[in-house]
């Protein structure tokens, strides 16, 4: 029997997620309780394309990336729990609802996503998570989603 992983470095976020730069928006996730909750860490950093347009010289991440990253922070969960590394995992939208915007979010935050699993479990299709994003323990988002999840 393996011991459960209880964390994510980058290395086995790529073998989990498809998403790949620009778009790769967790940079690692480092607690992971099962399939019932998790927190990811964005660094927020000029260097993102999105900043060039959003706003020039007042930078501020999009708030539909924030929600994109709170995603993809609840997919390296599942896919961490059910051992989805290497599998070709998929996950799609299928409704956003609830989304709360507090706070910018700009270049040179670390941004702290904790997700947790309001529906779903192994070998389901369906999923709905809620979380909230902060940064230095002030909210800058919430939400709840629903997405499905094509283990390959």
């Amino acid at each position: 029997m393996t011991t459960p992983q209880t964390s994510a470095d980058i290395q086995l976020i790529q073998r989990i997620l498809p998403h790949r730069y620009p778009f790769l928006l967790v940079d690692k996730v480092v607690e992971i309780d099962g399939t019932a909750s998790a927190l990811g860490i964005k660094n927020v950093t000029m260097n993102e394309p999105h900043f060039q347009g959003h706003f020039p010289g007042l930078p501020i991440m999009p708030g539909v990336t924030i929600v994109e990253a709170m995603a993809q922070t609840a997919a390296v969960m599942v896919g961490v729990t059910l051992e989805m590394a290497d599998r070709e995992m998929k996950v799609y939208f299928m409704a956003i609802d609830k989304a709360k915007f507090r706070r910018k979010v700009v270049p040179g935050d670390v941004l702290e996503m904790r997700l947790s699993t309001l529906r779903g479990k192994p070998g389901g299709k369906v999923w709905r998570f809620g979380g909230v994003a902060s940064v230095e323990d002030e909210m800058a988002a919430e939400i709840e989603f629903t997405a499905m999840m094509d283990m390959g």
